[in-house]
């Protein structure tokens, strides 16, 4: 086991309240998602990788888009650090349950909050934003909801996703304070209708099991 993990896992020890998490989101995730997950644990794992690294090419991706905006590179510049060795250590689980890391096809579940942000800018900007803090947030409360599923059969994995909830749960704020930061208005309304959207990509059956994924169907 490698320091990184080490300190991970040390680090899990402090409990972090993730009750704003569970308060912003519309629905929490599914006992059927979460029976599921523990008995698939290596797509589990991959998926998760991915999103980690997805995490870090999508903030890379606005630091580019939108380079006059300090406050935005400064936070998603420690976002990236962070979203990569996470990344890193994920990678590491992977390999100690003999699990060959690999391509998977995406989860509908950025996509499908992605198809409703709008083309002209700011708010391209704005809805881009909503869209990375409700991902992390809801990251963040599933993994705190497998914590008590996984305790038991992988323990170390439980420590791990305990030790991510501080950086995800921050990570969530970042994007959602940007938003504020920059929008020229009020992002209640925007924020509710991509929450509502968000809902129903949880709560629906979904064909295609993945780290946010809906409720499986097969």
């Amino acid at each position: 086991m490698t320091l990184g993990i080490k300190m991970a896992e040390k680090t899990a020890e402090k409990a972090v309240d993730i009750t704003p998490i569970q308060q912003f989101l519309y629905c929490e995730t599914p006992k059927a998602w979460l029976e599921y997950a523990v008995k698939n644990l290596e797509i589990l794992l991959i998926d998760h990788a991915h999103c980690e690294k997805k995490a870090a090419a999508t903030a890379v991706k606005l630091m580019f888009r939108y380079p006059e905006r300090i406050d935005l590179l400064k936070k998603l510049s420690q976002l990236i650090r962070e979203e990569v060795l996470h990344f890193e250590q994920v990678l590491e689980f992977i390999e100690q349950q003999g699990i060959k890391y690999r391509a998977i096809k995406p989860s509908r579940y950025a996509a499908g909050l992605h198809q409703y942000v709008q083309k002209d800018e700011p708010q391209r900007f704005i809805d881009s934003l909503l869209i990375g803090g409700i991902i992390e947030a809801r990251s963040c409360e599933r993994f705190h909801a497998l914590v008590p599923y996984l305790k038991d059969l992988y323990p170390e994995l439980a420590k791990y996703y305990r030790f991510l909830l501080k950086s995800e749960s921050r990570h969530f704020m970042d994007y959602i304070d940007l938003a504020k930061q920059y929008s020229e208005g009020d992002i209640t309304h925007r924020l509710d209708f991509f929450l509502r959207k968000e809902k129903e990509l949880i709560e629906t059956d979904d064909p295609l099991f993945r780290f946010h994924s809906g409720i499986p169907v097969n």
